[in-house]
């Protein structure tokens, strides 16, 4: 998620920016009976019918078969899907037998609901990009020609990045505006484009920028219509009686799964003693109307 970066060669006074299944043991049969799992089944023994074949089983012994000798071990243990399955005798606590039993049917359901959320996950993980692509070069790629009459002089060495990948593209630019004849920078423009692939950015977007004043002191934060999905404007302003204050504005845009921000930093300390920075609301003028004209040229 993007967030105002801190320039580069900022002056001194500039300021921050912003297994198995776990069956219980069975109950001990009545007085004179074995204890414990009955060990495996004779060959000569036919496997006993599952209790879920016959509800009407649970809590009765299993009675042989006509012919055959009576199955040694545990009378309460019944032959299930997935092994044996112990049952409480008649008239003793049953707590055991239904706990086995919803053992088994949480083990289904839960089985059940990691398909089906395998399934919803994996049929809707096409990212809504609204047909913006990241440029090699979102210095060239990106227009900020609303703040050229302030600042014609252009920077010879803008700096730009960029990543592809199968979660994220993502391209930055960060380039000094220079108002003419000046030798350094009198102030600062920072652009990022992320294209989010795999994770929609919705609810992190709107956390962090419509609730960026909350985490950083002395800004204002504007909702912005008509501009992708939601866009905000978040702005500061500390040169009131101050010769050392600076101006600061970032407009933050979602449309879709691609976010987009744009910021711009200017300090009193980088200009003449006669001039100073453009108000505030110029530059956001300047930040909405070059932020629609780059996402129209950045869409397929």
């Amino acid at each position: 998620m993007s967030t105002p970066p801190q320039q580069p060669d900022q002056p001194s006074d500039a300021p921050a920016q912003p297994t198995a299944y776990p069956y219980p043991n069975p109950q001990s049969p009545p007085p004179g009976g074995p204890t414990g799992f009955p060990p495996p089944a004779s060959p000569a023994v036919p496997a006993q019918q599952s209790f879920y074949a016959h509800p009407t089983l649970v809590g009765q012994p299993v009675q042989p078969q006509p012919g055959q000798p009576p199955q040694p071990g545990n009378p309460y243990v019944q032959q299930g899907p997935y092994g044996p399955v112990p049952v409480p005798p008649p008239g003793g606590n049953r707590g055991a037998g239904r706990a086995v039993l919803w053992a088994v049917v949480g083990a289904v359901v839960a089985s059940a609901a990691w398909a089906v959320g395998v399934f919803v996950v994996g049929g809707k993980d096409s990212a809504d990009l609204r047909g913006y692509s990241s440029p090699s070069n979102l210095c060239s790629g990106a227009d900020y020609s609303s703040f050229k009459d302030e600042y014609p002089e252009n920077d010879s060495s803008p700096t730009h990045n960029t990543l592809k990948d199968a979660a994220l593209d993502e391209g930055s630019c960060s380039l000094s505006l220079k108002k003419t004849g000046s030798s350094y920078a009198d102030a600062y423009l920072s652009i990022q484009l992320d294209l989010h692939k795999k994770t929609d950015p919705a609810p992190e977007f709107t956390a962090t920028w419509k609730n960026y004043d909350d985490s950083h002191s002395g800004y204002d934060v504007e909702k912005v219509t008509g501009i992708g999905d939601e866009a905000y404007l978040v702005t500061e302003d500390t040169t009131s009686g101050s010769s050392s204050g600076s101006r600061y504005a970032t407009l933050a845009v979602r449309d879709g799964w691609m976010t987009y921000s744009m910021s711009y930093s200017a300090y009193l300390s980088s200009y003449d003693d006669d001039k100073d920075p453009p108000q505030l609301d110029e530059v956001t003028d300047w930040l909405k109307s070059d932020t629609k004209s780059t996402l129209e040229n950045l869409r397929d």
